[in-house]
This record gives C-alpha cells, structure tokens and sequence, in this order.
C-alpha cells in the first residue's frame, strides 16, 4: 500500500454539530453514509407517492439507454451491485414485465413499452426535481470537486490487482 503524503490530520469521533474549522478530522464514512441513507430516503419516499420504487428506476433507465437492447441476465448483472439484494433486480424486471412496463421480443431482449417509456420520463421528471432540492445551494463546481474526493477516496482503497 502506498504511503499517504501531505500532512496527517487525526480522526475524531463523528459529530453532525462540528464546527466547520474541525470538519477535516470528521470521518468520512460517517458523513457519506448519512448522505446515502438521507438522499435515498428522500427519493424512495417520494417516488413511493407515485408507486414507482429506485430499483424500477434503474430497470427502467438501462432498458432504455444503449444502442442494443439489454437482456434480462445483462439487466441483473449491471444492477445487482446498486440492489439490496441479489434477488431484488430480477424480481423488478418480472414486475415491470407484469406491470405492462417492459416487454420481451423472441430474442429475450427487453424494450420499454408505451407505458414503461411514460412512466420513464415521469419519474425522471421528478428525480431531476428532487435532485434540485439535494443540490439547493451547491454549485455545480462544488459537487464536481466533491464527487472527484470522493472518486479519488474509493480509489485509494480499492485493490487494483485482484
């Protein structure tokens, strides 16, 4: 592992009321996993009103992005590591195709349908205004540089040779 450089700033315990001259002793997985779980709520609470859940979200997305068509197999394995479970993808695809959302063709492509395409841009819609709400007061400058540290912190500990 190679060694840190720069100077070394101790860890303190977490504390949501620290002042902002002591925020860099602040654990970051602390911080981001109160963003995670707070965002997510958010979004599946609000998507809930609509009874639409993230994952469907997702299916729905990647059916929808690329040149070919995905598979249902190609749909699990790229979302499977966003899921809460190793099931739950493939279990959104059957209620998606039971909803009427997404279709299968003979070659067991999936393909959005008219209403799978609707509800696409609806909650689209409402995730580019919840996104909003996430991002009041936050250039865009500001969350760039905030996703590149937090780019770089996943890299530093992530093994590169397995």
């Amino acid at each position: 592992m190679e060694q840190p450089t720069g100077t070394m700033t101790d860890q303190a315990p977490a504390d949501p009321a620290m002042t902002d001259d002591k925020l860099a002793t602040q654990p970051i997985g602390y911080w981001s996993g109160l963003v995670h779980t707070a965002v997510t709520r958010h979004l599946r609470d609000a998507m809930a009103k609509i009874d639409v859940t993230q994952p469907q979200y997702w299916v729905l997305n990647r059916v929808n992005g690329g040149t070919t068509p995905p598979t249902r197999e190609e749909v699990v394995t790229q979302l499977t590591p966003l899921a809460d479970g190793e099931h739950e993808i493939a279990r959104v695809v059957d209620q998606l195709l039971h909803r009427g959302w997404l279709r299968l063709d003979a070659e067991q492509h999936l393909h959005l349908t008219d209403p799978g395409e609707t509800a696409r841009v609806r909650v689209r819609e409402l995730a580019t205004e919840l996104r909003s709400v996430v991002h009041q007061g936050i250039s865009d400058e500001e969350y760039v540089a905030a996703l590149k540290v937090l780019r770089t912190m996943v890299a530093n500990v992530t093994d590169h040779t397995a």
